[in-house]
């Protein structure tokens, strides 16, 4: 079998043409990406279910919108905890050492400053390092090679993602805003219309 180059850490935007309900217009953090699967969250996906209802405690530390966002298609029941640590990108390239310290308690770092939260942990071991928190029902997932297969169809684009992605706070606004930053024809993409029978 060859060997998969990881993803993880990169954004997945959907191409306009991806046929798709789940992943319409959809900007996917990959958080693991390796020969056994894939597995993400859908970052421009918010309900209007409240963190607030589903999990009290970690409400004061999730930005706007406060509310859950449907992370994928796969165990909506279950709830992922994705922050940022500012100013801390992690063990640089050199170095498996991290920065100038160690990970706080209830969190796994997952690429630069991004990782999971362990939202079984008490809540105020990590509100002084994280910068951002977003709250996930649900993730996407794809098996070995699946993910692979979608790429060479063209149904999804590869881009660098930058911290800021994980809490904005206009997630509906997301996909054109990742295409648009782009430094090549992906940036044209942002223009495609909604709905292109309406051209």
């Amino acid at each position: 079998m060859t060997e998969v180059s990881s993803l993880t850490g990169r954004l997945l935007v959907a191409a306009p043409a991806l046929a798709d309900p789940n992943f319409d217009r959809a900007v996917v953090l990959l958080l693991d990406h390796d020969e056994e699967g894939s597995l993400g969250v859908v970052l421009n996906r918010p309900t209007p279910v409240g963190v607030a209802d589903i999990l009290l405690s970690w409400a004061g530390l999730t930005g706007e919108p406060g509310v859950v966002f449907q992370g994928g298609p796969v165990s909506l029941d279950s709830a992922l905890g994705v922050a940022v640590i500012p100013g801390d990108d992690g063990p640089s390239p050199r170095s498996r050492h991290r920065s100038n310290r160690e990970d706080p308690i209830g969190f796994r770092r997952v690429y630069g400053a991004i990782g999971l939260v362990d939202l079984e942990a008490p809540p105020e071991l990590l509100a002084p390092a994280l910068g951002s928190l977003r709250i996930f029902a649900g993730y996407a997932g794809w098996g070995p090679g699946q993910l692979e297969a979608e790429l060479s169809e063209g149904a999804w684009y590869v881009v660098e993602s930058e911290p800021g992605d994980v809490s904005s706070p206009r997630p509906e606004s997301l996909w054109r805003a990742v295409l648009r930053r782009q430094r090549s024809e992906l940036a044209m993409v942002a223009t495609y219309p909604d709905d292109p029978s309406l051209n």
